[in-house]
């Protein structure tokens, strides 16, 4: 009881593996082994023996802080494990053929995305994209007798089909979560107005057809710019004693553009946020001039984005 107490009240060395390009950090106790980074690795996962790649130095941390308990590295691979892991991945590639040659065979309304052999060959995991449930007893059944091994399908969403099949974004680089995302986070249209984004599906949607994850990138600055600057039709007054309606805002550059009159004439004058004083805030859901409805099909793409965000999201694991 007095170790198991202090292995959770002390502190414990830890490393980080990771399994696939891009995939989720997992932590494990190096034991006495010296690893560094980059080192391939065998552990034990919940889904079986795995090979992995080691991602940073062994570091410490608060044992509280830690998902308990701890499995520790098997032993860094060898030339062996190597050539295996290299081999599987062959293999996944004509295990991924003949599942898909069994879906047809089937007539399964269901689009296979991956094939994953863990390391040693215990299960082989198939990963699959649908609309709804799939009753898929048979076809497990069929492919359990071909590979002669634990089968598993998991269905997944969008968001880890893009991350898995990769490709480019609409700025020409590399797909964030192909390239680095090891993990997806909550992203809302929100933060496109925030950001002063145009609302248009099409302009702030990514490949997997879900609102873009770099949404959330610069989402705290602008929050942070957003709070020291007036809204759009806002009444200030400017450090030369003019007064008039916010027209608009500038986040980045922390300017300010008012409409305000002059001999009887209407200006834009332009302010930095710290010349102006507010006079009276536009009161919420008050439009300062009549704004031109959205096209119905434009407004059900946003809601349906909205509504697909909130859904829970399916992905693989080692959890």
């Amino acid at each position: 009881m007095e170790k198991e107490e202090k292995k959770t009240t002390g502190t414990r060395t830890i490393v980080g593996v990771r399994f696939r390009s891009a995939g989720k950090v997992y932590y494990f106790d190096p034991g006495q082994l010296e690893i560094k980074r980059g080192a391939k690795v065998i552990v034990e996962t919940s889904r079986g023996v795995e090979f992995g790649t080691v991602v940073g130095d062994p570091m410490v941390m608060e044992s509280k802080k830690i998902n308990q308990p701890l499995k520790q590295v098997i032993r860094l691979a060898t030339s062996e494990d190597i050539e295996k892991e290299a081999l599987n991945r062959i293999r996944e590639r004509e295990a991924f053929r003949l599942c898909q040659e069994k879906i047809r065979r089937h007539n399964l309304d269901m689009k296979l995305i991956d094939a994953e052999y863990t390391f040693d060959n215990s299960k082989i995991l198939f990963y699959f994209t649908a609309d709804g449930r799939v009753d898929f007893r048979d076809l497990v059944r069929d492919l359990a007798g071909v590979f002669r091994t634990r089968i598993e399908l998991r269905q997944i969403g969008v968001r880890d089909e893009t991350k898995i099949m990769g490709g480019y974004g609409i700025c020409g680089r590399p797909l964030c979560c192909r390239a680095y995302l090891s993990d997806f986070v909550p992203v809302s249209i929100r933060m496109a107005k925030e950001q002063n984004l145009s609302l248009n599906p099409t302009k702030i949607s990514g490949s997997c057809g879900r609102l873009m994850c770099c949404l959330k990138y610069e989402e705290d600055t602008y929050e942070e710019l957003n709070r020291s600057l007036p809204k759009p039709g806002d009444e200030v007054r400017g450090n030369d004693g003019l007064t008039g309606e916010v027209e608009s805002v500038n986040v980045l550059r922390q300017r300010v553009r008012i409409l305000v009159e002059v001999d009887d004439e209407k200006e834009i004058h332009e302010y930095g946020v710290e010349d102006i004083t507010v006079i009276r805030k536009r009161r919420r859901g008050q439009a300062r001039t009549p704004k031109k409805e959205k096209e119905p099909k434009e407004q059900k793409e946003l809601e349906k984005l909205e509504h697909e965000e909130r859904k829970p999201r399916k992905g693989r694991n080692r959890d």
